[in-house]
Formats: C-alpha cells, sequence, structure tokens
C-alpha cells in the first residue's frame, strides 16, 4: 500500500469509528429532551437542553487544554478513551439518575474536548495542501452518515407513539452504548503518525524512541509549549476572524440537532406522527450533511473558485431554512410542556417542509464546516492541534450559550439571532479566503482546490 493510501486508509477508518460513535450521541441527542419529558421517574429531574448547555459550556472550557492532552497522551490514544466516555454518557439513559446525568455531561464535555483536538491533527497530519479539501469532505460525508442510521430507527420504533415507555428508551439505549463503543474499539486501526512518514524519517523516529525516550519533563514541556501557542494563536487577525464563522456554526448546530427536533415533536397538529417525526428530521438532516460534504469533498479539486462560493452557498440554503420555519412552526414550539402545543403560526403546519427544512439545515451545515476544516488545515498545516481547539472552543461555548437561552426564548428570536450571526460570519469568512488565496497567488501555486 502505497504513503498516499495508508493515509487515505486512514481518513475513512476515522470517519467511520466517528460515524459509529455519533451515531449513538447524535440520536442520543436528538431525541432526548423528548425522553425526558416523557419519563415516569418522578425522581429525575434533569432537562435535556441543560445537560447540553454543561456539556458544551465544559467542552469549551477544555479546548484550552486539549492540545496539551493530545501533545502527551496521542491522538489515538486521546480519541479511545475519549469514546469510551461518550459511551458512558449514552449509557446513563438507560437508568436515568439526575446526579449521573449531569455529572457525565461535564466528564463528556472534557472527552469532546480531546476527540476534536485529537481528530483535527489526525486529519491534518493525513493530508497536504492538495488532498485536504478531498480528505475534509470524506470525513464529514461518513461523520454525518450517523445521523442516518439512528435516526431511521427512532422513525420506525416511534411510528404512531404519543408517549416513549421505559422498555423502548432501555431498548434503544442498550443499542446506541454498544454502537458507540464499535466505535471506540475502531479508532485502533488508524496508523500512527510514524507510520506515514518516509522511511529516512520513520527510522530516525524509530531511534529516538528506542535510545532516547522521553521523560515525563519533556512532555510537560511540549503540553505547556501547546497551550502557550494557544493563547497566542487565538489573537492573530485569521483566527478572530475566523471566529465569527465558528460561532455562527455553534448557534445552528444547536438548532438542528436538539431545538428543531423539540419544536417538531411538540407540534399536536401533526398528529400521531409528531414523535417519529422528529427521527424522519434526524435522516433528512443527514442526507443534507453526506450530500454536502461528499459534493464539496470529492469534487473539491475542479473547484477553481476556493471556498467562498459554496460558504455563499450555505448561508442562502440556511437562511431560506430559517424563512420556512418561520412561518411553518408555532413560535412556542422550544418551550412547549408535555403535553405539546396547539397553536399555529403564519401557516398550517406542513410534515413535508418540516422535513425540507431539516434537509436544508444539514446541506447548509456541511458548507461551513467543510470549508472551516479545509481552510484550518490549510492555513495551520504545520501545527493544526492549536487551531482545531479553538475553533472548537468557540463552537462549543457558543452552542453552550445557544442550548442555554433555547430553555427560554421563543423561536423567532432564535431564528433571528442565527440570521444575524450567520451574516458577519460569512463575511469574517471571505476575507480570510481572500488572504489565503493571495498567499498561494504569491507562492508560484495554483489556486485550483478548497
Amino acid at each position: 500500500m502505497s504513503p498516499e493510501s495508508k493515509k487515505l486508509f486512514s481518513i475513512i477508518i476515522l470517519g467511520v469509528s466517528f460515524m459509529f460513535i455519533f451515531t449513538a450521541f447524535q440520536t442520543c441527542g436528538n431525541i432526548a429532551q423528548t425522553v425526558i419529558t416523557n419519563l415516569n421517574n418522578t425522581d429525575f429531574h434533569g432537562s435535556g437542553y441543560t445537560s447540553m448547555s454543561i456539556i458544551y459550556g465544559v467542552f469549551s472550557a477544555s479546548n484550552l487544554i486539549s492540545p496539551s492532552v493530545v501533545a502527551i497522551v496521542g491522538p489515538q490514544l486521546s480519541m479511545v478513551v475519549s469514546g469510551i466516555f461518550y459511551s458512558l454518557y449514552i449509557a446513563v439513559f438507560i437508568q436515568p439518575a439526575t446526579w449521573a446525568f449531569y455529572t457525565a455531561s461535564v466528564f463528556i464535555g472534557i472527552a469532546a474536548a480531546v476527540l476534536w483536538t485529537a481528530q483535527g491533527n489526525c486529519l491534518t497530519v493525513n493530508s497536504d495542501e492538495n488532498t485536504i479539501g478531498r480528505n475534509s469532505g470524506v470525513f464529514w460525508a461518513l461523520l454525518q452518515s450517523s445521523l442516518f442510521f439512528g435516526n431511521l430507527y427512532i422513525y420506525f420504533a416511534w411510528q404512531g407513539k404519543t408517549l416513549i415507555s421505559e422498555s423502548d428508551r432501555r431498548t434503544v439505549f442498550i443499542a446506541l452504548t454498544v454502537i458507540s463503543l464499535v466505535g471506540t474499539v475502531l479508532f485502533f486501526l488508524i496508523r500512527k503518525q510514524e507510520d506515514t512518514k518516509a522511511p529516512g524519517e520513520e527510522d530516525s523516529a524509530n531511534e529516538q524512541v528506542i535510545y532516547f525516550p522521553r521523560s515525563a519533563q519533556n512532555k510537560m514541556t511540549r503540553a505547556v509549549a501547546a497551550f502557550k501557542k494557544s493563547i497566542k494563536l487565538s489573537f492573530t487577525k485569521e483566527i478572530m476572524l475566523l471566529s465569527v464563522t465558528t460561532a455562527y456554526t455553534g448557534l445552528e448546530l444547536t438548532f438542528f440537532s436538539g431545538v428543531y427536533g423539540t419544536c417538531i415533536g411538540a407540534v399536536n397538529r401533526f398528529g400521531s406522527e409528531e414523535k417519529s417525526l422528529i427521527g424522519l428530521s434526524g435522516i433528512f438532516i443527514g442526507v443534507g450533511e453526506i450530500l454536502g460534504g461528499g459534493i464539496f469533498g470529492l469534487l473539491s479539486k475542479n473547484n477553481r473558485f476556493g471556498r467562498n462560493p459554496v460558504v455563499m452557498l450555505g448561508i442562502v440554503v440556511h437562511f431560506i431554512a430559517f424563512y420556512l420555519i418561520f412561518f411553518n412552526m408555532p413560535n412556542n414550539a422550544p418551550i412547549a410542556p408535555m403535553e405539546g402545543t396547539d397553536d399555529v403560526a403564519y401557516m398550517i403546519p406542513s410534515k413535508e417542509v418540516a422535513i425540507f427544512c431539516s434537509f436544508l439545515l444539514g446541506l447548509g451545515d456541511s458548507c461551513f464546516n467543510t470549508q472551516l476544516l479545509s481552510i484550518l488545515g490549510f492555513l495551520y498545516s504545520e501545527d493544526s492541534a492549536p487551531a482545531f481547539a479553538i475553533f472548537k472552543f468557540v463552537q462549543s461555548i457558543c452552542a453552550a450559550v445557544a442550548y442555554f437561552y433555547s430553555n427560554y426564548f421563543l423561536l423567532q428570536w432564535q431564528l433571528l439571532i442565527m440570521v444575524v450571526v450567520g451574516f458577519f460570519g460569512t463575511i469574517t469568512f471571505f476575507t480570510v479566503e481572500w488572504e489565503a488565496a493571495a498567499a498561494l497567488v504569491a507562492r508560484g501555486s495554483e489556486y485550483s482546490s478548497i
């Protein structure tokens, strides 16, 4: 197998591993609030929105130290340990207890920061400026396939149900826990960084490991250096501009992964299908994500116009989705009680429009995320971990804020916030991309791939 094939193999295994873990986690997040409101156990007083707010809040803070953890432990082991914590969080729903639910939320927040920093490192190590667009798209398409499988089960299993029984809940979450553990085990198949180096470099690296093993002090030095670099990088012009775009992805991530499914499940006018429609919504979000990842990743080499047209498509698609959701969904849907809502917005709620909006949300999200992964991998190819840590720090802190206000804000205000931040985020991305294009031309390279 050629070095290039080995790198692509590692990218595919990385994507498949994330697909299994997030089949479990994203399905869990999509149905968590609905499941919690249907719990018969009066001792449980948790909130799915609050849990997600804790996860993303801890996630954001943990991104400050995650490059140091990855520097000490290594990306592969970091992802394995993080995957175990994802599995434990999902397992909590088998027999929910309030203290375990919120404690697991804290631990998974830490694990998520380490997991995504290690993922960014693994993606960059196995890519170069000619393959980063393709590899970002392949990874994103595989990752977002997770939205399809879990939600497909929810759609069929919950067909015609208005309440979720204890037996239904346990069956779902036992299956999701096992799926998450399978993805965790697959991380062991990813080839380590040394495997992708030239033979001479590999021998040199092995020689250093054999004859001059790194001491704990040297590892700590690397960890401190990674932390300092993250802080320094945070105040560069490129990162500050991209942070606005990243902030938008955090807000819309919260909306499509947690809030929108809850809205659909709360609309009584959808009849007995309201709960199963949550699963169908997740499936079409996944279809949009996979389509976007596939097109903008696999066809990237034929794109002579860079990343900006893809991001422009993403914001236009999202604005259309927000407009339709505003007209289709009742304003109080995000915060409706267990009984749901009988309110009507500006049109009679349409299941077809609701599901079409799910597809648009997924397609637009893939436009932004594939291009952010691509431009970060391009700008910081030499040392990617701090850059990806900052990306996830900003994204997750905005997601935490969004999950918090989702407990209180009506639908119209949530949509308005995303429109404003999305508009400015698109402009700041354009600015960074134009500068990256100019720098590439100055180096004498052809600007023909994203």
